[in-house]
C-alpha cells in the first residue's frame, strides 16, 4: 500500500471504524435496506473513503456515493464543503446522491427507488 492509494487509507481506518460504530440513525436505517445487496443486486459499502473523504455509502460496481445530509450540511459552511468534496469525487468518476436525513424516515422507498433508478443508468 503505497501513500498514493485512492480507497479505503490505512491512515483512515480508525475514522471510518468509528462512524460506523455511532451511525446516525438515519444511516443505520438506510444501511438495512443497502446491505446484502437488497437494492437491484448491487453491493455496498458503509463509511468507505476516497482520497481524504468518507462516504457515507459506495457502490463500488457503478461507482456511486450515497450520503445523507443532515443539519450541518444546511449551513453555508456546510454546502461549501459539499461543494468541495463532490467536486473531487466527481474528478475520481464517481457519482454522489445526496438524500436529506429526514427523506429515510418520511419517504424511504422513494429514496430507494431513486438510488435503485441511478445504478441502473449506468
Amino acid at each position: 500500500m503505497t501513500s498514493k492509494q485512492l480507497h479505503n487509507k490505512p491512515e483512515l481506518i480508525k475514522f471510518r471504524k468509528a462512524l460506523r460504530n455511532k451511525s446516525t440513525s438515519a444511516e443505520a436505517t438506510l444501511w438495512k435496506c443497502l446491505q446484502k445487496k437488497q437494492v437491484g443486486g448491487f453491493k455496498f459499502r458503509r463509511q468507505h473513503s476516497v482520497g481524504n473523504y468518507i462516504l457515507d455509502f459506495y457502490c463500488p460496481a457503478k461507482r456511486v456515493a450515497i450520503e445523507l445530509d443532515g443539519a450541518r450540511h444546511f449551513t453555508h459552511e456546510g454546502r461549501k464543503n459539499d461543494i468541495k468534496r463532490d467536486a473531487y469525487l466527481e474528478k475520481q468518476k464517481i457519482s454522489v446522491f445526496r438524500f436529506e436525513n429526514k427523506l429515510i424516515f418520511e419517504n424511504q422507498n422513494m429514496v430507494i427507488d431513486a438510488i435503485l433508478t441511478e445504478l441502473l443508468k449506468n
